[in-house]
């Protein structure tokens, strides 16, 4: 039974369950991320660069990569030589871009949120000290003397 108790505190206490809640919410922001940078920013970038995907970007050696025809997709090239050692960099070049323009967004949003958060504390009014405080209720209990 005891162990029964435990696991329920465990559960349903503050930390694990804040915990749950910010995986679910950080899943649905990645998910928003995803969407600012696949529909809002790759397009810019394939106005500008004429292509957002470089994955298809290669270079083959050794056996056989000689009769790889130029323009080959990634896919085509490994079909056509098997046996030739093809150094797939274009791919790196599409997930190094796609963590900048991610981390980008990120730093955006996070400035944006503290920025937020500051003007909200700014506009909060400032409450009296607890010294202001306790000198009035000391005078008010003077005055009832």
């Amino acid at each position: 039974m005891g162990f029964l108790k435990e696991f329920k505190e465990f559960a349903v206490k503050g930390n694990a369950f804040d915990l749950a809640v910010g995986v679910i919410i950080g899943g649905a922001f990645g998910k928003i991320v995803t969407s600012v940078i696949d529909d809002l920013i790759m397009p810019i970038v394939a106005a500008i660069a004429g292509k957002p995907d470089f994955s298809s970007i290669y270079y083959a050696i050794g056996k056989g990569a000689e009769s790889i025809p130029a323009g080959s997709t990634l896919a085509k090239a490994k079909e056509i030589a098997p046996d030739a050692a093809i150094f797939a960099y274009g791919n790196f070049i599409t997930v190094a871009i796609n963590f900048i323009l991610l981390a980008f967004v990120v730093f955006l949003m996070v400035k944006t949120i503290n920025k937020m958060k500051k003007s909200e504390e700014e506009a909060a009014p400032a409450g009296p000290t607890q010294e202001e405080l306790l000198a009035q209720i000391r005078d008010l209990l003077k005055e009832k003397q």
